[in-house]
């Protein structure tokens, strides 16, 4: 039988919300804290599994609306299920979809609600292509422009079909564009109720696919910057059976560390907490300090494919006419492969050329990087000396004394 799901905690740090855990799961154990990385479509843009799991990753994170539009999950469970399909043999994630439905049917970031409304809408764009009802999402695909519809139901069968072994309940992403009455509606009438649909569904799927690993499901708190429904919002699914709880929605960058304090006040200390979608380093410090136990974010990968390198000393582009005759390595304290076999002037000729392995080679280096400060991090909390290393990365990083 497949190991079921569950979480120990194993170290508090005194003075914060901050710990560390262990979170079992059919594929494998993920120490926490711990950054996931995301392999959107069953893979991380430019990297195979043996070299994303050589940058350290313990898990990965992929993507419900983008394998439902292609290959189709029904492709994906024939195969075995997301680890066999993509040869991947540790624990992963799934999201619901639910910020690509809005995102990608509106056609903008998170600063676009469901409601695809026009007076935000990027570039003048008056197209509606997500519209948001009680029930669920209907939108048209970024592919081919076909009308597909989201329910809390269908992201289960979804994700399911997937098979990772943590997937998320169908949420609304509400915005810092909406109202405190809309953020009211939100919960009451969408978010809220279909985390009731979702974890329903999720249970009768684990019934009946019982050929198939069981899988976790985490509820997604909202609430935008609003402590009273962060806390609300909390309470309710922190009152409900699901596994563990993902901490989503728009986020103020200067408030983020204590919004993150409010949600984890409220929810269960026996339960995971899984930030969506961050990744910078003084925001990951600040979340795991009030509560956060996980994390995922495509930018890593993103900024490294566009010649943006992590290191100690902030992020430096390799384009940079300064490393064209350079032959030292990208950074020399580095361990990664990158750093270890190739130097800063090869970067640059790649990155110049055009060069497939440029996106290769980055995108090792700033998984690993991430990677590593959330495992030294991890490492500072189980010594006591989390606000040591704080204030020591943060000022190097940043070149400016932490908060």
């Amino acid at each position: 039988m497949p190991t079921p799901f569950y979480f120990t905690v194993t170290t508090k740090l005194p003075g914060s919300l901050a710990r560390t855990g262990v979170i079992h799961t059919p594929h494998g154990i993920i120490n926490t804290p711990a950054f996931i990385p995301v392999g959107t479509k069953a893979t991380l843009k430019a990297l195979t599994p043996e070299q994303l799991r050589e940058t350290g990753a313990q898990a990965v994170l992929v993507n419900a609306y983008h394998l439902y539009l292609r290959p189709g999950h029904g492709t994906i469970d024939q195969a075995g299920g997301i680890n066999s399909f993509m040869n991947w043999s540790g624990p992963t994630f799934s999201d619901s979809g639910g910020f690509q439905v809005m995102s990608l049917g509106v056609g903008f970031k998170k600063v676009i609600d469901m409601v695809g409304g026009a007076d935000i809408a990027p570039q003048g764009r008056r197209d509606k292509l997500a519209s948001i009802d009680n029930d669920g999402v209907t939108f048209k695909s970024h592919l081919d422009g076909s009308s597909h519809r989201f329910t809390p139901e269908l992201s289960m069968q979804i994700q399911h079909g997937i098979g990772a072994d943590i997937a998320f309940a169908f949420d609304e992403l509400t915005t810092l564009h909406h109202s405190y009455d809309y953020q009211i509606e939100s919960l009451e009438q969408r978010t809220h109720p279909w985390a009731v649909r979702s974890l329903a569904e999720h249970k009768r799927l684990n019934a009946e696919r019982s050929h198939r690993p069981p899988q976790a499901l985490f509820g997604v708190i909202q609430g935008a910057n609003y402590e009273d429904l962060r806390r609300k919002s909390a309470k309710f699914l922190g009152s409900m059976d699901f596994d563990g709880y993902g901490l989503g929605g728009a986020l103020q960058k200067d408030t983020i560390g204590e919004i993150t304090a409010w949600m984890c006040q409220e929810l269960p200390e026996n339960k995971p907490r899984h930030m969506l979608g961050i990744s910078e380093p003084d925001d990951i410090f600040a979340c795991i300090e009030n509560g956060a136990d996980s994390f995922d974010c495509v930018s890593p990968a993103r900024v490294g494919r566009n010649g943006a390198l992590y290191t100690t000393h902030g992020r430096v582009n390799i384009r940079r006419a300064e490393f064209a005759n350079d032959f030292t390595p990208f950074d020399s304290e580095c361990t990664c492969y990158t750093c270890q076999n190739y130097t800063r002037a090869y970067l640059h000729h790649l990155f110049h050329s055009g060069e497939l392995l440029a996106n290769t080679l980055a995108t090792i280096h700033n998984e690993h990087f991430i990677v590593k400060l959330v495992d030294d991090i991890r490492e500072s909390i189980n010594n006591d000396t989390f606000f040591d290393f704080k204030q020591k990365f943060l000022q190097g990083y940043y070149n400016k004394l932490a908060k």
